[in-house]
């Protein structure tokens, strides 16, 4: 029998199968808040285990990226409301991953145009963010110097995801998810090599985790710990993040950490098929010995490779992004062994109405096109 399409206990909530889509940034919010095909782009995928949304900024401080969707405003908490409620109309489940890009972004994104914030003030070297240009068009601009932020602002920001956790449940979501990989905030506090502090924050392996355990309980304490999931990217190299040497030791002591806290989920992100460079081999498996929690991973699963993983073990939840984007039925057509559609690149940032966006049909309206 297939695990992937057995039922799955997530803390409480029930998921249908083990089939998870993957947080996907589509940079489609022209004013900065979902919409109705953000809405209808969910719904149509509703049939996966767990829904994981595209990284919602917790504050414009946050944000790193033209036309996405946050979660500080009124406005903004509205309008996911109307997603979640078109998810669950159809049956599905879905979590809300809370972002913050810290040194990953551009002073056009800023509040009064100021620096971008991070551990320290060190340059995203070949990062980009996609910001409006000197030309004042939109467009892909080296990430801006950022400054460090003081010690006594880290706390504003750790409340800044309390606020946007509370918004989040209120405007229906079963749950959030911290964005702590891939290069951002988080990530730079936990990397030596962005993280020059000399204050509770820099420094041993404990005072660089600081930032992101706090953050993770302070939410839990307001939304409880069975509805926060936490995403990171161990050995992680996007966006100017390089290694140093006590790295395994660091993501061993963030797993020790988790294990102790119990969230919802921990979720890998292997970065191999978005330009980084896939974990070390046997890292994986100590992490699993270390977190014994629910594990999700993403990082280029095939069905038959996620099966595998499964049926090893390893993984809890298997991850899908790329392929959810040209198949709302992704689930289905696994089940059935109906062909899986390759969306096309152009399709996968930016963009406006259905087009490459709510337009992929299911394999059913597929066939009937093939047959007409």
């Amino acid at each position: 029998m297939s695990l992937l399409f057995t039922p799955y206990d997530l803390a409480g909530l029930t998921l249908p199968n083990r089939i998870v889509m993957a947080p996907m940034t589509r940079s489609r919010a022209a004013t900065g808040a979902p919409d109705a095909q953000t809405a209808l782009y969910y719904a149509q995928r509703a049939s996966a285990g767990l829904l994981i949304t595209e990284g919602a900024p917790v504050s414009q401080e946050g944000t790193g990226y033209l036309y996405t969707p946050g979660i500080y405003t009124d406005t903004q908490e509205a309008a996911w409301a109307k997603v979640t409620q078109s998810v669950h109309d159809r049956g599905g489940r879905i979590f809300l991953q809370l972002w913050h890009v810290g040194r990953v972004s551009h002073t056009s994104l800023q509040p009064d145009g100021s620096a971008p914030v991070s551990a320290s003030a060190q340059r995203a070297e070949g990062a980009f963010s996609f910001a409006i240009g000197p030309d004042g068009k939109p467009g892909q601009q080296p990430a801006s110097m950022p400054r460090a932020l003081l010690t006594t602002e880290i706390a504003r920001i750790t409340d800044d995801f309390v606020t946007a956790a509370r918004r989040a449940m209120r405007a229906g979501f079963d749950g959030v998810e911290i964005h702590g990989a891939n290069s951002y905030l988080f990530e730079q506090f936990l990397n030596a090599n962005s993280n020059q502090r000399t204050d509770r924050y820099g420094g041993s392996i404990e005072n660089r985790m600081r930032f992101l355990l706090e953050t993770i309980d302070a939410v839990a304490s307001a939304i409880g710990m069975n509805r926060v999931g936490v995403r990171i990217s161990p050995f992680g190299r996007l966006s100017g993040i390089q290694g140093y040497d006590d790295e395994a030791e660091t993501w061993l002591a963030v797993a020790k950490a988790l294990e102790i806290r119990q969230p919802a989920y921990v979720h890998l992100s292997d970065q191999l098929t978005i330009g980084g460079e896939a974990m070390p081999q046997g890292f994986p498996a100590q992490f699993c010995k270390t977190f014994t929690g629910t594990l999700i991973a993403a990082g280029g699963f095939t069905q038959e490779t996620g099966e595998q993983a499964l049926k090893d073990g390893a993984l809890d939840l298997i991850a899908y992004g790329k392929p959810f984007i040209a198949n709302p039925d992704l689930v289905e057509r696994m089940q059935n062994g109906w062909p899986i559609a390759t969306a096309p690149r152009e399709a996968f940032y930016g963009g406006t109405g259905a087009s490459g966006y709510t337009d992929f049909p299911t394999w059913d309206k597929e066939k009937d096109n093939q047959n007409d």
